[in-house]
C-alpha cells in the first residue's frame, strides 16, 4: 500500500523506537506455546513522558484496561514503559487486575522506576486464565534486551492473526528542532471500535503536555481508528496510547497554535497509516476497501455514511464477490444515522483499473458489467459518495468479507 506523502514530513525506519531515548524488546515466554512466535513484549523511555490514551467504551473491559486508567490517573499523566503480552487477554479473569498489576511491578522493578509508570495491555483470547509466572521468570530477559533494534520483536509480540507487522514513523520540525514519531499497531478481527481500536502504541520525542496529547490523540481517533470496521465487534481491549518524552528539544506545547499543529499533523499520519494497515491486514480478508464521503452537511453525517457503508456485511460480500451490486451501497446508506437526501446522491467505484458510476440523483445507472468486474477484481477498492448537501467530508477503511474470515473464527481458540 502506497504511503501518502505530506509536505514537511518524511516517512523514516524504525516504529516505536524512532523517537529519541526510546527502546524496546520481545521474546516468547511460554503464553504463546509456539516457541517461535513472541509473545511478550517492551516499551521504554530513558526520561518519564507526558502521556495520553483511549480505551474501548465495551461495557466489558480487560483488567489492563482499568489498571493502567489507575496508573495514569495516580502517576498524573505520567509514563516511563509499556508492557504487553499477546495470547491470552486477561478478561473475565477473577485475578485479573492481581496479573496486571504484578505484572506492571515487575517491569517497574528490573526498570527502576514506579509501577503506575507503566501502561499495561494484553491481547489474545477472552476468559482463559491467566499465570504471573510466565512475566516472572522472563522480565528480567526482555529489560536487559532492550534496545533500539527492538521494535521488530516488540512488534512481533504484539501479533495474534496479524499476518504482517504493523508500525510507521516519520520526521518533521517543530521550533527548527526534529522531531519524531512512531508507532505499532496490531489488529486482524474483533475491531469495531469505539474510542480506540485494538492496540497501538505512538512513541515522540518532541515536548508537548498531556493535555494537547490528549486533545490531539481524542480528535484523530474519531477521524481514523473510529472509522475503521473489519467485522462489527468491538474488542474488550482496545487501547491506543501515546508517550511524549520531550527529547527533541522544543518549547512544551502547552496551547493550540502553530506547533500544536504541526505535531497533530504528524501524529494524524502515524495513525491513518496505522489504520489503513489493520484495514488491509483484516482476518481472511483478500481486498482493501475505502469508502470516502464528500458533500456532506457536516463531518458527524459523512462520518456516519462512511462508516455504515465499510461496516455493511453485504457490502463487504459483493466486494469479495466484484459484484458491483449499487443496491447494497444505497441500502448502508440509507440506514446511516445521517439527515440525508439520497435523491440528491451519487456512487461510484473505483482502483487501479478504473472508475465506473453506479448510482445518482436516486437512480441506478447502466454501466458495463465487464468494466466494473475488472474494476473490482483489484486488491484495493474506493467506494465514493458523494452527498450532494454539504461541504464536509470523512473516510472511512475496512476489507471485505471471505470465507477465511469464518474458517479463522470457527477455531480461534484453538
Amino acid at each position: 500500500m502506497v504511503k501518502e506523502q505530506f509536505d514537511g514530513y518524511k516517512y523514516i525506519e524504525g516504529g516505536v523506537c524512532a523517537a529519541a531515548g526510546f527502546t524496546a524488546n520481545g521474546l516468547n515466554c511460554g503464553i504463546n506455546p509456539v516457541k517461535e512466535k513472541n509473545d511478550l513484549g517492551i516499551v521504554c523511555s530513558e526520561v518519564p513522558c507526558n502521556t495520553a490514551a483511549v480505551y474501548t467504551r465495551n461495557k466489558v473491559k480487560g483488567a489492563p484496561i482499568i489498571v493502567t486508567q489507575r496508573h495514569l490517573e495516580k502517576s498524573g499523566g505520567i509514563s516511563r514503559a509499556v508492557i504487553v503480552n499477546s495470547k491470552n487477554a486477561n478478561t473475565c479473569n477473577a485475578n485479573g487486575e492481581e496479573i496486571a498489576e504484578q505484572t506492571s511491578e515487575l517491569a517497574a522493578k528490573e526498570l527502576g522506576i514506579k509501577p503506575e509508570e507503566v501502561i499495561v495491555a494484553s491481547t489474545g483470547v477472552i476468559g482463559m486464565p491467566i499465570f504471573i509466572e510466565p512475566f516472572e521468570s522472563h522480565m528480567h530477559e526482555l529489560v536487559s534486551g532492550l534496545s533500539k533494534a527492538g521494535h521488530t520483536d516488540a512488534v512481533k509480540a504484539i501479533m495474534t492473526t496479524d499476518t504482517v507487522r504493523k508500525e510507521v514513523a516519520v520526521e518533521f520540525e517543530i521550533e527548527g528542532k526534529t522531531c519524531h514519531i512512531g508507532g505499532m499497531a496490531k489488529g486482524s478481527g474483533m475491531i469495531h471500535p469505539d474510542m480506540a481500536t485494538t492496540l497501538n502504541f505512538i512513541t515522540t520525542d518532541a515536548a508537548v503536555s498531556a493535555e494537547m496529547l490528549q486533545k490531539a490523540l481524542s480528535g484523530i481517533v474519531k477521524i481514523t481508528y473510529n472509522c475503521l470496521s473489519i467485522d462489527g465487534d468491538t474488542s474488550t481491549n482496545d487501547m491506543a496510547s501515546v508517550m511524549a518524552n520531550g527529547l527533541a528539544g522544543n518549547s512544551l506545547v502547552v496551547s493550540e497554535g502553530t506547533s500544536y499543529e504541526t505535531f497533530k499533523k504528524a501524529l494524524y499520519i502515524v495513525m491513518s497509516n496505522l489504520t489503513k494497515m489493520l484495514a488491509a491486514d483484516g482476518e481472511g480478508a483478500s481486498k482493501f476497501l475505502e469508502c470516502t464521503c464528500t458533500g456532506a452537511p457536516d463531518i458527524d453525517s459523512a462520518i456516519a455514511v462512511a462508516k455504515s457503508v465499510i461496516h455493511s456485511p453485504l457490502v463487504k460480500c459483493a466486494m469479495f464477490g466484484g459484484d458491483a451490486n449499487c443496491g447494497r451501497i444505497l441500502c448502508a446508506i440509507g440506514y446511516a444515522p445521517a439527515d440525508i437526501d439520497v435523491t440528491k446522491t451519487s456512487v461510484s467505484l473505483a482502483s487501479a483499473a478504473g472508475e465506473v458510476s453506479v448510482y445518482k440523483n436516486g437512480s441506478a445507472l447502466q454501466f458495463s458489467e465487464e468494466k466494473a468486474a475488472e474494476i473490482l477484481a483489484q486488491h484495493e477498492i474506493y467506494i465514493n459518495i458523494d452527498l450532494d448537501q454539504g461541504q464536509a467530508s470523512a473516510k472511512a477503511w475496512g476489507c471485505d468479507l471471505t470465507y477465511d474470515y469464518v474458517k479463522i473464527n470457527g477455531d480461534y481458540r484453538s
